[in-house]
């Protein structure tokens, strides 16, 4: 049976709008998308009522961790807890975070590559949950940052091993750790990490086995190594300095923000408990962001949306808070869809399946009460969300 949402405003995720759309969808594929008058609707199709409402794609998240918490210090109780509680919470946020309206998310680090496991289940129609890609394990030298979830390597013969293992496993993108971070405590997130050398040899190996490349990088050296081997995209890109942003820019490489992840600590770590080595840090560069966001937003990078949800007071489900950030800080409403959408698709390969809405593409739609080009923070209001589709099949709400 298809389905059809009528009189809508479509948000289509190219930086392009329609008023009084149809949208028919047929099995898992968008059939036919266009004004009311051009647009037939198949005879016996479910239809919803789109009136004072909005569709755009389902949204892409570039950077999540099902494997923490959100609790103010989720790497303490990563360590903690037994593995298999970890893995019943990755299940529980992965379906918090589809129910909120992203189809789509890659997760960039997870304790034992449970995130891998849970990804095999939520493909098999066992559990509810996003279409995800898996980093496994992230690569970091011996010490760094995310060892607690990484894969520790030393030297370029390491990292290449290293990477042949997380594919072995199934991983489908690499992540580096190129910089110290946040929750790791003795590291430093302005202080490189891996040499160029390695990292090149990390990447150039990755590439060969027809995997995209990921780099933590909050300081500018580490951030300038990562984009010199070749990475596909800067994860965080906090400390960026004006070299960064030129190799950033003639690289086209992408920048996943992840604003949510120092501005959540930094709004609510003190009162919320988290340790004070993290609590540091995220004051110490919380403005640093804000500035960068928006001194990257008017240089023209390319950006794609990434919460790195589980992090501390960062939930899972409350992904949407991303674009409201990003418009705080210097996109329009209508570049913070693109960014979630279309940019984020390309980011991940995956443009020719996903991230607008078009004829033929996968039927990942969101529905939302009202319109994010007039407020962006409807998207991550429950109420306003009033359905969720995904592959075609409605996971959130329900059609006449």
């Amino acid at each position: 049976m298809s389905l059809a949402i009528r009189n809508i405003l479509v948000i289509d995720g190219t930086g392009a709008k329609l008023e009084r759309a149809t949208v028919v969808v047929d099995g898992d594929r968008i059939a036919a998308v266009g004004p009311d008058s051009r647009v037939k609707v198949p005879r016996g199709s479910r239809v919803i009522a789109g009136h004072g409402r909005a569709l755009l794609p389902g949204l892409i998240d570039c950077h999540v961790h099902y494997c923490l918490d959100a609790g103010p210090d989720a790497i303490r109780t990563l360590e903690q807890d037994d593995p298999t509680v970890t893995a019943v919470k990755a299940v529980v946020h992965a379906r918090a975070t589809l129910e909120a309206g992203i189809t789509t998310v890659r997760d960039v680090g997870s304790r034992e590559r449970i995130s891998i496991s849970v990804t095999r289940a939520i493909k098999a129609g066992i559990i509810p949950g996003p279409r995800t890609l898996n980093a496994g394990l992230v690569i970091c030298m011996p010490g760094g940052h995310a060892w607690f979830i990484g894969r520790q390597a030393d030297g370029p013969d390491e990292i290449v091993k290293a990477v042949h293992e997380q594919i072995r496993a199934g991983a489908d993108v690499i992540k580096f750790i190129a910089t110290g971070g946040v929750l790791t405590p003795g590291t430093s997130p302005g202080t490189a990490q891996f040499t160029l050398e390695e990292l090149r040899a990390g990447v150039e190996e990755a590439v060969r086995a027809g995997r995209r490349v990921a780099a933590h990088a909050h300081g500018a050296e580490g951030m300038k190594n990562a984009l010199r081997a070749g990475v596909h995209s800067i994860e965080h890109g906090t400390l960026l300095d004006d070299e960064a942003l030129d190799l950033l820019l003639k690289r086209r490489t992408f920048l996943v923000p992840t604003l949510s992840a120092i501005q959540c600590g930094f709004e609510h770590g003190k009162q919320g408990g988290m340790p004070d080595y993290a609590l540091e840090k995220c004051a110490g560069m919380a403005e640093a962001q804000r500035q960068n966001f928006r001194k990257a937003v008017k240089a023209g990078v390319r950006i794609a949306m990434g919460t790195d949800a589980g992090t501390p007071f960062n939930h899972h489900g409350r992904n949407a808070q991303e674009l409201r950030r990003m418009v705080q800080f210097g996109l329009t409403p209508m570049r913070a869809i693109e960014a979630a959408t279309r940019s984020a698709a390309t980011l991940l390969g995956l443009e020719q399946e996903i991230g607008t809405v078009e004829a033929g593409k996968q039927a990942d739609l969101l529905v939302v009460k009202g319109s994010p080009l007039d407020d962006i923070a409807l998207l991550e209001e429950p109420a306003r969300l009033e359905y969720v589709i995904q592959g075609g099949k409605i996971v959130k709400g329900n059609a006449e």
